[in-house]
C-alpha cells in the first residue's frame, strides 16, 4: 500500500512561487517580453500563480499560455491514445523570453517534448524552465533554471504536486510504493 509524506504545504508552495517570480524578474531584468507557458496539466495553474506574483510586485501583466506535449513525447506507448489537451498561447512567442513552467522535473523527457512543441509555434529569443520540484533521475541533459525544491528520490517513489484547480488542495507529497517492513 502506498504511503505519502508531505513535502510542501500550500503556504510553502506560495512562498516558492514568490521566490521563483522574483528570480525570473531579476534574471531577465524585468518582466517586459516575458511569456509564461504552463505545461499541461499542473504546470498551467503554476504559471498563472507566477504571473500573479510578478504582477503584484512589477505591476506588469505577463501573458500566460498552456502547452500540450503529448504528441511530442517519445516515452508514451503507441498502444494507447494520448489524452490531448489544448495548447493556447495568448501572444506570438517570436522574439520573446518564454519560461516553461512544470510541476515536477524527472527524466527530462517532458521538457524536451515541450521544447519541440514550442519551436513548432515560433522562435523565442530564449527559453527557460521553472519547476516546483526537481526529483533527479535525468535521462536527458535538461536542467531547470528555476527550482522550487530539490527532492532526491528513489526510482520507486513519486512526487505529486497537487493544485486546487484539479485536486481540491495545494500541496506536494512524496508517494512511496514499496512495502515498508513492519
Amino acid at each position: 500500500m502506498p504511503t505519502e509524506r508531505l513535502l510542501m504545504t500550500g503556504e510553502d508552495m506560495r512562498r516558492v512561487i514568490s521566490r521563483i517570480a522574483h528570480e525570473i524578474v531579476e534574471r531577465n531584468r524585468g518582466a517586459d517580453g516575458l511569456v509564461l507557458v504552463g505545461l499541461q496539466r499542473r504546470g498551467v495553474p503554476l504559471a498563472k500563480w507566477l504571473a500573479s506574483a510578478i504582477q503584484a510586485f512589477e505591476d506588469v501583466e505577463v501573458p500566460v499560455g498552456a502547452l500540450d506535449t503529448n504528441l511530442y513525447r517519445d516515452d508514451l506507448t503507441s498502444r494507447r491514445q494520448p489524452m490531448l489537451r489544448p495548447t493556447t498561447l495568448p501572444v506570438d512567442v517570436d522574439d520573446k523570453v518564454v519560461v516553461l513552467v512544470d510541476d515536477v522535473l524527472y527524466t527530462g523527457r517532458t521538457a524536451r517534448a515541450a521544447l519541440n512543441a514550442l519551436m513548432d509555434l515560433g522562435r523565442p529569443t530564449q527559453v527557460q524552465l521553472a519547476v516546483m520540484v526537481d526529483r533527479g533521475h535525468r535521462e536527458l541533459p535538461i536542467r531547470a533554471d528555476y527550482v522550487g525544491k530539490n527532492v532526491p528520490t528513489a526510482p520507486d517513489e513519486q512526487v505529486r504536486v497537487r493544485v486546487d484547480d484539479f485536486d481540491s488542495v495545494d500541496e506536494v507529497v512524496l508517494v512511496v510504493e514499496r512495502e515498508v517492513p513492519a
